[in-house]
């Protein structure tokens, strides 16, 4: 008998380990989609600037924001899942009118610039094919917009994730760059960090290019949208915490590939500077791979952005919000997202020096990111909110010097900023 009842557990194994995969690719998205539209034209060009700048010397910083990232997004799609609702909602419901408008404020800062910075990468982008961004940020607009609002944005996500996969071209070419691998383990492992201005505002840049806000809202309100529940967290979890290092590993690939390549030439001219970091993998066709992979990461940053700033303005008016939901069904939550989408794109076409433009917006984001992420922190210690899934000691301890280092390191940025310290 027992020949017997091997075979019947052998099936039945089988299909328990089939219907975990079908249920990990059932959730699999939100937490992905919002870190890599993280890896966007801001991000991008910031970290190719710091290796250019900087060396290898921001590799331990990306480390640590690394672990930051992971934990913020995690709380993020577990308040989604658990509650049902966006962090426009929440806010609304646990805060006062003023601290929710005040939210709401700083986040609507926070991705205009980002919009704008967004719509100035796909310019960068088409100018390296030879296209004028008057040509190219107009059409782009239109079509970011058709997607999100007429067409089948999934399909559309998929298709710009794709794209980005021209910056897998990255851990290759910083291997064939040929960096000094003593320095990039000690860098990775031991702080070598400057007490300069320009450092300390890369750094903050760094931290609003990673742990931007808009990602945690896109990320919780899309768990919501795509109806996960608290039943299938487990693999929303994985979603969202491999997401998270994935998207840095390759950030770190790409401060070291440009290190090797153009370490100490200071900062950053245009993107065909950031292309160059690409040469020893790939040759000629740098310029072009460079070119294929902002656009993707810019096309999905520029639908993911003004999307969570949809999201959490009708959460928190309780606005109809849905990407599946018709203009009709959803006016404000489609107008809002079709203003920012033409006002950023308007604002994108003004003469200006591009990675400039985009690592500013990455500090203001820096400055902003630890107001809106003690709302976060808040929300996930309350058991009122979250109930048993509530943040435990240990994780409570970490989130919270998480955002505390974060909060501090702005701050120190903020000041000397305002008092001219150079």
């Amino acid at each position: 008998m027992s020949a017997p009842q091997t075979a019947a557990t052998a099936p039945s194994s089988g299909r328990r380990w089939t219907k975990r995969v079908l249920a990990l690719l059932a959730v699999l998205g939100p937490g992905l989609i919002a870190a890599n539209a993280g890896n966007d034209a801001g991000g991008i060009l910031t970290y190719a600037s710091a290796g250019s700048q900087f060396g290898y010397r921001t590799l331990s910083l990306m480390v640590l924001v690394t672990v930051a990232l992971v934990v913020v997004q995690e709380m993020c799609s577990r308040l989604g899942v658990y509650t049902g609702e966006g962090l426009g909602g929440l806010i609304r419901e646990q805060f006062s009118a003023r601290s929710t408008f005040g939210a709401l404020s700083l986040l609507l800062i926070a991705n205009a610039g980002l919009t704008v910075s967004e719509f100035a990468g796909i310019g960068a982008a088409m100018q390296i094919f030879g296209v004028s961004p008057l040509i190219s940020v107009p059409i782009a607009a239109a079509f970011v917009w058709a997607l999100t609002v007429l067409g089948s944005y999934s399909r559309a996500e998929r298709l710009f994730l794709v794209l980005t996969l021209a910056f897998l071209a990255y851990p290759i070419a910083a291997f064939l760059g040929h960096p000094n691998g003593k320095e990039v383990l000690s860098n990775l492992v031991l702080p070598h960090f400057l007490g300069t201005h320009p450092f300390l505002l890369l750094a903050v840049a760094l931290i609003g290019t990673t742990i931007t806000p808009y990602m945690q809202f896109y990320g919780a309100s899309a768990c919501v949208d795509k109806g996960i529940k608290p039943a299938d967290y487990p693999g929303e979890r994985i979603d969202s915490v491999t997401g998270s290092i994935w998207s840095n590993v390759i950030a770190i690939f790409i401060i070291i590939a440009t290190a090797a390549a153009i370490g100490g030439s200071g900062p950053l001219q245009s993107a065909q500077d950031a292309a160059a970091a690409l040469r020893p993998a790939v040759g000629p066709a740098a310029p072009p791979l460079f070119a294929a992979g902002l656009l993707g990461a810019s096309l999905l940053a520029a639908s993911v952005v003004p999307l969570s700033t949809s999201y959490a303005i009708a959460d928190a008016t309780g606005a109809p919000r849905s990407v599946s939901a018709s203009f009709r069904q959803a006016p404000l939550f489609y107008g809002i997202f079709t203003l920012q989408i033409v006002v950023g794109a308007a604002i994108a076409l003004a003469p200006g020096n591009l990675v400039a433009l985009v690592v500013n917006a990455q500090v203001l984001n820096g400055i902003i990111t630890p107001l809106l992420l003690t709302y976060v922190l808040i929300l996930a210690n309350r058991s009122t909110v979250l109930g048993k899934a509530k943040n435990g000691p240990i994780f409570k301890t970490v989130a919270t010097v998480s955002v505390a280092v974060v909060g501090v390191l702005s701050f120190v940025v903020l000041v000397e900023t305002l008092f001219g310290v150079s």
